[in-house]
């Protein structure tokens, strides 16, 4: 089981270069299992039993099984997670034409780690919106190949660089994507509507616009002598999103459940596809009592917000409280934060416990530093939009926001067992 698992986390991630495609992978998936799309603007036709799912912008989904138990007794199991992850992407004006080669202008997304985005094999991906016979329409796009780098500068040249140097992202992280005689005229739109027809055969008439996302190649991949690692690009959170799928998929019928995967996490998460906007609180007033019955049901209900814990780091160990460090294939994390960073409290953390140790799965905990500043989640703002209860939970990992992130390769597997309990057969407190 654990080495299906990590298969298909692998491939889930080599089809998700992007938050579009991590959404479209993840409906994929569900539509395959039987789960019936719902579109936002049309009615909708719900019974008990039924498995449906929804998505927003593209990049942001909500699945959910309807269960046979009542709402009133039972509430509703919630698991939340997010499809972004720190990245390139590419300025509305990205044409640069320097020292005789082509490259394009970038902005940060995120608080990513900028030193290993240098002297990657990186391609580009993501959402294109173009004029077709007087239509506008949108359609995702992959390049797949590497077409760009960003080469490093030679030791020999920045004889500090091994010292620590502030890299300048405006000057320093524009992509090389090829050499050009100096009258070539550079026209990125134009390279755009090529792959739309070579990829989907679409003739578009204009370019209007896109959302592109450098990435890293490389493929993820099970790694270390004894293949303890699982190494790759997304690992937060697309780890916690397809471990949500696969508890989601292994669901009962008793139990309504709840897989929601949101976009813009990374920074802040306030938009219309971010857990700090409607989308949430949208569908499940479409889908619960109205009313009276609602407020009911939400007191009822429990949010599970999955997304990676650090992992104390062999290097750095004076990073982490002596008696809160969390290590790769020790299982889940449960993330604590006295100033709500996180939104654990004693009786939700207790009932986490409680579901590990029941399933038999290994449980840690984390709390930052008292000399540290610490990272928050989606957990406190959907218990602060809905009122839910909520245990910030994630797997343990190294080297978060870089381009190539490392996990423990036993992990994967105890996340899902403790969430397909979750949704399954635990008793709600």
């Amino acid at each position: 089981m654990r080495e299906e698992l990590n298969q298909g986390l692998i491939d889930y991630l080599m089809a998700s270069p992007t938050p579009f495609h991590a959404t479209a992978s993840l409906a994929q998936r569900l539509q395959a299992a039987g789960f019936k799309p719902l579109h936002e603007g049309e009615p909708w036709h719900v019974e008990a039993g039924g498995r449906y799912y929804v998505t927003r912008n593209d990049s942001a989904i909500i699945a959910f099984r309807l269960g046979r138990t009542p709402l009133l007794e039972s509430g509703v199991r919630l698991v939340g997670a997010h499809t972004d992850s720190p990245c390139l992407r590419v300025k509305p004006h990205p044409e640069l034409q320097r020292q005789g080669f082509w490259q394009l202008g970038v902005e940060v997304y995120g608080g990513a780690l900028l030193a290993p985005w240098f002297d990657r094999d990186l391609s580009l991906a993501g959402r294109v919106t173009f004029s077709r016979d007087g239509l506008i329409e949108s359609q995702l796009i992959d390049f797949k190949l590497p077409i760009a780098t960003i080469p490093n500068l030679a030791i020999h040249l920045n004889r500090e660089a091994n010292q620590g140097w502030a890299i300048n992202a405006q000057n320093e992280l524009p992509p090389i994507l090829a050499q050009v005689a100096s009258q070539e005229s550079l026209d990125f739109r134009a390279l755009l509507a090529e792959q739309l027809s070579r990829e989907h055969g679409l003739l578009a008439d204009a370019v209007l616009d896109y959302e592109l996302s450098f990435y890293d190649t490389q493929p993820a991949a099970v790694i270390g002598l004894n293949g303890d690692f699982v190494a790759g690009a997304r690992l937060d959170n697309l780890l916690s999103c397809f471990a949500g799928l696969q508890a989601l998929l292994k669901a009962g019928e008793d139990e309504t459940c709840v897989l929601v995967c949101t976009d813009h996490e990374e920074i802040g998460s306030t938009s219309m596809c971010g857990a700090d906007g409607p989308f949430l609180e949208q569908v499940l007033r479409r889908i619960l009592p109205e009313g009276d019955g609602f407020v009911r049901v939400i007191n009822r209900s429990l949010l599970i917000s999955a997304d990676n814990a650090h992992a104390v780091h062999p290097n750095y160990p004076d990073k982490h409280d002596g008696n809160h460090g969390p290590k790769l294939n020790a299982g889940p994390v449960i993330k604590v934060n006295s100033n709500q960073r996180y939104a654990t409290n004693s009786e939700t953390a207790g009932f986490f416990r409680h579901l590990c140790l029941a399933e038999e799965v290994p449980v840690q905990s984390f709390v930052t530093r008292s000399d540290m500043g610490c990272g928050s989640t989606i957990g406190p703002i959907t218990a602060g939009q809905l009122g839910v209860r909520t245990v910030d939970i994630g797997l343990p990992t190294f080297a978060m926001h870089s381009i190539r992130e490392l996990a423990g390769s036993q992990d994967l597997a105890h996340l899902v067992k403790v969430l397909t309990a979750f949704y399954t057969t635990a008793r709600l407190p």
